[in-house]
């Protein structure tokens, strides 16, 4: 098999790994500025930033190199001297140091040590005790570092979040992420202002993609603003519906975040910071890692089938790989769901695991516990890959620690995954010894990444993209045009019903939500010209809140959103209900009340239906608040044929109304039935309301 990867699977594991071992920011800002280097000897010069608690970024480095034993060096004593320690270099060395040429560096401070711990950086030539120019760190030093800001709230389609974590400036960790997949057209959005709209900027997912959104459920995502974009220059981060214009739900940024510089804006690869080892080839089977603080980042990539896991860690002997006694992470992804596990692991014995003795999940071990946080899971062209982080530290008495100054052995294995979510049997472990050293200065030593071209951030508004062709449409019977007799119909807001819904029966995508007409998901109305009919709107009436605010309408236009229509697209179209002019020749909505949403519920999903009438019964009506609005329309002989109730702010949430000359008994004939009825709610059903 080849050993090439696919660049999209490779940013994957530097936008998680590198953002949770470094910093980041906007550019021409390289974080908390500590001071300029005093030149004193051999042409040193430079100006030092704290990027964070242990990282420097010197800018513009110089120094002839010529002086035999020369260092970056730090120490607390009053001024510089031999009584402090070697800085490595930027690339993690610990040699003296050669010529530098107004260079900018990178340089990460020793394990333990902070900056908080140091008063003085210099250039310092320890053979002679010669300071070479120093700069002084102000004990009020306040270094950029992760800042949690507020949390997403839940707007639309059961977007939640837990509090985001800007990493840095270009990086934000969205932890315990909800959304349910189904607008058709929703992004990671940021943009200027106090809230999204559609001259925002697409923020690819934790993949890389810029594919509209899938289904989150508790998910821990990294995402990462493209090209040179800041969280300087945003003013809020969000998920936007871009073809329907809706928000989902968004947060503000604060305007005084001292949060660290990325990597890439401080001119470093990030793969400088990783490591990568190949396990086995003919499964492209690879661990990435990174020391990150006291803890240590991992992933595991392997082109492994569903119901497989994945293991590593160290061995039961520090010195050859044995899997007695050894502590493993076990990690494994339900392709079907998406959901990922990572589980501490002792291995006590050859044997699966039975009242905590045998190859067993350290929670079930008494006196120990699952020491390893999840950090994501992800299927990226055939290649699982999972991420997670451990303590370096043995934190119970059957973990052992991970070494950073020294060489241990280690174990891997794969197989299949028990019913109880327990490892069974390996069908591949292995063979041979395997040595490592965590500590190392990083090497990547798996296959490098094709070169494919990078997709670029997109703006403004779209289309919404071709529904799929599907043959499962739900049958909803169509409001004959008898009925009801005082032309009186109830307009309310629902979900669409999943592929058997909205798509299949107009052939359109909609963005999640759709017009409910007495209950029914979409019907057709049968109507007669010459009769007044009167339409109970309960869609909302919210403009600053737009995924709540669904004004109802009467055009011949299929596609609706009038409000969004431009002039020359107005004139050739017809509204005939629910839109007035202005006194400035602007179109005004008429159609408005509170809003009435029929409700999912969240175990019983559109699909495992397979008819409207069953899954309808699931349903909850919950009004807010307020009076509904009242719509009044009279078709005549200018009236077409064929007219649509719509959406004055968002296009595809309605469908058909029929207009007859008259209305025939012949006509009331279903045209097909239900094997389980729908239920039409009476008016009455406009609901309790709730808040």
């Amino acid at each position: 098999m080849g050993r090439r990867r696919n660049t999209l699977e490779l940013s994957w594991c530097l936008a998680v790994l590198a953002c949770l071992v470094s910093g980041g920011a906007a550019k021409g800002y390289y974080g908390t500025r500590i001071g300029r280097l005093e030149p004193l000897h051999h042409q040193v010069k430079g100006e030092v930033y704290a990027v964070d608690s242990r990282t420097i970024h010197i800018r513009g480095f110089s120094y002839d190199g010529t002086a035999p034993d020369a260092f970056f060096y730090a120490g607390s004593t009053q001024t510089p001297s031999n009584d402090g320690f070697i800085i490595p270099d930027e690339n993690g060395g610990v040699q003296p140091l050669g010529l530098y040429r107004n260079k900018d560096v990178t340089l990460t401070l020793p394990e333990g040590k902070t900056l908080k711990d140091i008063k003085w950086i210099s250039i310092w030539c320890r053979a002679y005790s010669i300071d070479f120019g120093h700069t002084m760190v102000s004990k009020n030093l306040d270094y950029p570092r992760p800042q949690k800001i507020d949390a997403l709230p839940t707007f639309q389609h059961g977007l939640s979040s837990d509090r985001v974590v800007v990493v840095d400036a270009q990086t934000f960790l969205v932890p315990n992420f909800n959304y349910d997949g189904l607008g058709p057209d929703a992004y990671f959005w940021v943009g200027k202002g106090s809230r999204p709209d559609n001259n925002g900027i697409v923020v690819p997912d934790e993949n890389g993609s810029e594919e509209p959104l899938k289904k989150y459920s508790g998910k821990t995502i990294v995402i990462t603003l493209p090209g040179e974009l800041t969280v300087f220059d945003v003013d809020y981060l969000g998920v936007w519906c871009r073809a329907f214009s809706a928000n989902f739900g968004h947060i503000l940024l604060p305007s005084s975040l001292n949060v660290p510089p990325s990597l890439k804006m401080l001119g470093v690869a990030p793969q400088t910071k990783l490591n990568c080892e190949v396990l086995w080839d003919d499964l492209a089977l690879e661990v990435r890692w990174a020391v990150a603080g006291e803890s240590i980042v991992m992933q595991l990539v392997g082109r492994i089938d569903d119901g497989q896991y994945m293991s590593f860690g160290t061995s039961g002997n520090p010195s050859r790989s044995v899997m007695v006694g050894g502590d493993v992470v076990v990690a494994w992804l339900d392709q079907a769901s998406g959901r990922g596990e990572a589980q501490d692991y002792h291995l006590g014995a050859k044997a699966q695991c039975q009242g905590g003795r045998g190859s067993c999940p350290d929670s079930e071990i008494q006196g120990s516990r699952n020491n390893v946080r999840l950090l994501n899971a992800a299927l990226i062209n055939d290649f699982t890959m999972l991420t997670f982080q451990r303590p370096l530290a043995a934190a119970d008495p059957t973990d052992m620690p991970i070494l950073t100054n020294g060489s241990q052995a280690v174990i891997w294995a794969v197989g299949p995954v028990n019913s109880q979510g327990h490892t069974s049997y390996h069908s591949l472990r292995l063979r041979g010894n395997m040595i490592v050293d965590f500590g190392r200065t990083p090497e990547w030593n798996c296959p490098v990444p094709e070169d494919t071209p990078q997709s670029k951030p997109q703006s403004g508004p779209s289309k919404p993209p071709p529904a799929p062709e599907t043959n499962n449409a739900w049958y909803i019977p169509p409001i004959p045009c008898n009925e009801p007799e005082d032309g009186v119909m109830y307009a309310q807001i629902g979900p669409t019903g999943g592929d058997s819904g909205y798509n299949s029966i107009t052939g359109h995508v909609g963005w999640g939500i759709a017009w409910y007409i007495n209950g029914l998901l979409i019907p057709e109305i049968h109507v007669v010209r010459g009769k007044t009919y009167t339409f109970v709107v309960e869609g909302g009436n919210n403009p600053d809140r737009p995924e709540r605010d669904h004004p109802f309408y009467i055009t011949d236009d299929p596609e609706g959103g009038y409000a969004f229509k431009t002039p020359a697209e107005r004139e050739r179209i017809r509204v005939f209900a629910g839109v007035e002019q202005d006194r400035e020749g602007k179109p005004v909505p008429t159609g408005l009340g509170r809003l009435c949403e029929w409700v999912e519920d969240p175990n019983q999903p559109a699909g495992a239906f397979n008819s409207f009438g069953a899954y309808q019964r699931t349903l909850q009506l919950n009004c807010e608040e307020g009076q509904p609005g009242v719509l009044q329309w009279t078709p005549d002989a200018n009236t077409p044929d064929t007219v649509y109730y719509q959406c004055f702010t968002h296009r595809y949430l309605g469908w058909k109304i029929r207009v007859l000359d008259r209305c025939e008994f012949e006509e009331l004939a279903a045209a097909g039935s239900d094997t389980n009825p729908v239920v039409v709610p009476s008016p009455a059903a406009s609901g309790t309301p709730s808040n």
